[in-house]
């Protein structure tokens, strides 16, 4: 599935410089499993506190395990959902989301989850397919 991008949008990329909130609403309509969750995941950590919010139930199907590799792959959509939730997100396997405060008193959490070790710790044979 790929963005579902506005004439409109597409002339202002076409012209030069887009605006990112035009450009998140676009990613919003067009990615609507991975911007719920990660929107939920923020609202979360904004409620709960903690070092960081995360998701561990596989997508429901392959389209929206689909939109959450299209969201997190791509660099620029994936920066312009840290900037817009004002979080930094993580990635691992097929749908462990998680998003983590901007403050830096947590990066060593961060590190952690974004490890080597964390990355072969959350490895089950339920998801090597996914």
């Amino acid at each position: 599935m790929s963005l579902d991008v506005s004439p409109a949008l597409l002339e202002q990329a076409e012209r030069g410089e887009v605006d990112e909130a035009e450009f998140v609403d676009c990613v919003r309509t067009s990615l609507p499993y991975a911007w719920g969750m990660i929107s939920s995941l923020a609202a979360q950590l904004k409620v709960d506190g903690g070092q960081f919010a995360d998701n561990q139930t596989p997508p429901p199907d392959e389209q929206a395990r689909g939109q959450l590799l299209r969201a997190l792959a791509s660099d620029a959509i994936r920066g312009s959902l840290e900037r817009h939730f004002g979080v930094r997100l993580a990635f691992q396997n097929c749908h462990r989301v998680a998003v983590f405060p901007l403050d830096p008193s947590v990066d060593g959490r961060l590190a952690k989850f974004t490890s080597i070790r964390g990355q072969l710790l959350n490895q089950s044979p339920e998801l090597r397919d996914c």
